[in-house]
């Protein structure tokens, strides 16, 4: 007879376990089924791994730059094994701390291969392949959190050797010399960050215009203009027509916005041209769940077209975020659990590049706020304008917001510099308050900090700014 539980979650991302989680405090039976290590893409191979490389070339290049702090370090070097290694103990804390969580939490864990086998007003049915052994499951209602991988370039598939996915250049084996970056996204940006600051020399081909396309246009043209003085080579409008693999370099052929093919040899490529959803092989076609270009179609509840069968996080789609997910499985189970939650929305997620300088932003851009017809009041507030940031030796950088002139609503914020990862977040919290210029104007900011450019960022839109 099979198992039978109140909800089961196939996949352990960061959307999978905390609906697992968030499950359980509402007094479902839980279980959650993964095919790999608790925490999923997110957790062991991409968010919390990535960081740790960051932070280790982060330091790496405050060491090289010691002199301009008064310091002396000398004979400067690096150990490849050793940082890979305090990249894989830190997903490895994580992953223990997820096993533990379930635990704490009542989540009864399978390790295997899942499947949907049945979905019906009676409840859904999942088979899970451990080696030899296949248990069957059922449940009233089943998450889909099964996430994404990296998407290969048709003609050069990547093979851990000289062309790499993400995975592969979180634990490279050797220094890449010289290297191409195909996509200049997150995922290419910091990879880009982290190989040239600890030495590689670096190039990055983006198909479109800018690099960073998603993000507003004079974050793109500063991030353009500080790669290139970092050492960074930049290719926008172009495209990597060939790749050629030998036992010790890579061939490229690259077609320039001009139409002219250059070819060039390399140590290593990164490959960062997006997701594919795992659709495949998880029983959705049978059990008739509607996909499009391959991600499963939900509501603001994450509810398929199939009743019981619900999906979350890369899944379903953009953006492919860790927060998303995680938000959009609390959602989703609150209201299995018959609660009332409001329906899930994209209009307020934050996106963070975690390289130097940092990148991140929230809503509109000034030109898309513009194409929908807004009219504008943006204020812009300069690094150099602020005192820690001038303490700390990170005096480049600029912090935008985007304003509608009728209303005061904050439509967008936008930032490029030292730790704007952390400081988008005041933001984000403000438009979820529907705050507008008048309470932010009003708020006190500590002094010294770097979130004082918050402030005089909101002052400049209305001609009010006092430090620039």
């Amino acid at each position: 007879m099979a198992d039978q539980f109140d909800l089961i979650i196939l996949g352990s991302g960061p959307g999978g376990y905390v609906a697992a989680i968030r499950a359980s405090q509402l007094g479902l039976k839980t279980a959650i089924i993964e095919r790999e290590r608790l925490g999923g893409i997110c957790l062991n191979w991409g968010c919390i791994p990535t960081k740790a490389l960051l932070r280790t070339s982060e330091i790496y290049h405050y060491m090289t730059h010691a002199a301009d702090y008064g310091l002396k370090a000398d004979n400067i070097g690096f150990d490849l094994g050793r940082i890979v290694d305090r990249s894989r103990k830190v997903a490895g804390q994580l992953n223990a701390g997820v096993k533990g969580l379930m635990k704490k939490n009542k989540v009864t864990v399978f390790e295997g291969v899942g499947a949907l086998t049945g979905a019906g007003k009676t409840g859904g049915k999942l088979s899970v392949k451990q080696g030899d052994k296949t248990v069957e499951l059922e449940a009233k209602h089943i998450i889909v959190a099964t996430g994404a991988r990296a998407r290969d370039l048709p003609f050069a598939k990547a093979d851990g050797n000289r062309i790499w996915t993400y995975r592969h250049a979180m634990v490279p084996t050797e220094m890449p010399t010289k290297l191409l970056v195909i996509g200049s996204g997150a995922i290419g940006v910091e990879f880009a960050s982290f190989y040239n600051d600890m030495g590689a020399d670096v190039t990055i081909v983006e198909m479109l215009p800018r690099i960073l396309p998603v993000e507003d246009e004079e974050v793109s043209a500063f991030m353009d203009k500080a790669l290139t003085k970092q050492g960074i080579k930049l290719v926008t409008g172009a495209g990597v027509e060939k790749i050629e693999t030998g036992a010790k370099a890579v061939k490229a052929s690259i077609k320039g916005k001009d139409g002219t093919v250059t070819t060039e040899e390399y140590s290593h490529v990164i490959v960062a041209i997006g997701i594919v959803p795992n659709t495949e092989n998880i029983g959705l076609e049978a059990l008739g769940v509607e996909t499009e270009r391959g991600h499963i179609k939900v509501d603001g509840y994450a509810r398929t077209n199939v009743e019981g069968i619900y999906a979350i996080g890369d899944v379903t789609g953009a953006p492919w975020l860790a927060h998303k997910a995680s938000h959009e499985g609390i959602v989703c189970v609150e209201k299995i659990a018959g609660e009332n939650p409001h329906p899930f929305e994209k209009w307020n997620i934050p996106g963070c590049t975690y390289s130097r300088p940092q990148v991140a932003s929230v809503g509109l851009t000034e030109a898309k706020a513009k194409e929908q017809g807004y009219e504008l009041k943006v204020g812009k507030f300069p690094f150099i304008g602020n005192g820690k940031a001038i303490a700390l030796g990170e005096a480049e950088g600029f912090v935008k917001t985007v304003f509608d002139a009728k209303t005061g609503e904050l439509l967008g914020a936008h930032m490029v510099g030292a730790e704007v990862t952390e400081l988008i977040q005041g933001y984000v919290v403000a438009r979820q308050l529907e705050t507008t210029e008048a309470e932010l104007m009003e708020t006190v900011f500590a002094h010294p900090t770097l979130s004082e450019m918050m402030h005089e960022s909101v002052l400049s839109a209305y001609g009010r700014a006092i430090h620039f």
